[in-house]
């Protein structure tokens, strides 16, 4: 089963310049302050690929990318005869 990650961020250090919304756009959003909203989809291939590059890029260092968590793989019940 392939990891995924989920962005995160450190509200304390986040100072609110905005550059992780321009760099990954299609998950990060600003408010009316200028701060992150930050989708909760898991990022896998290339967005987490985009996702490095924007936790990379903030210059607070507010930024992570976390593991999100495993899923257990769906059972089937057992068939009675």
């Amino acid at each position: 089963m392939a990891r995924t990650h989920t962005v995160g961020i450190d509200r304390i250090a986040c100072d609110g310049y905005g550059l992780c919304a321009e760099l990954l756009p299609e998950l990060i959003e600003l408010d009316e302050w200028g701060y992150p909203v930050v989708g909760s989809a898991p990022l896998t291939g290339e967005a987490l690929g985009h996702a490095r590059r924007a936790v990379a890029a903030c210059p607070a260092l507010a930024l992570r990318l976390d593991r999100a968590p495993e899923r257990a793989p769906d059972r089937k019940p057992a068939q009675r005869p």
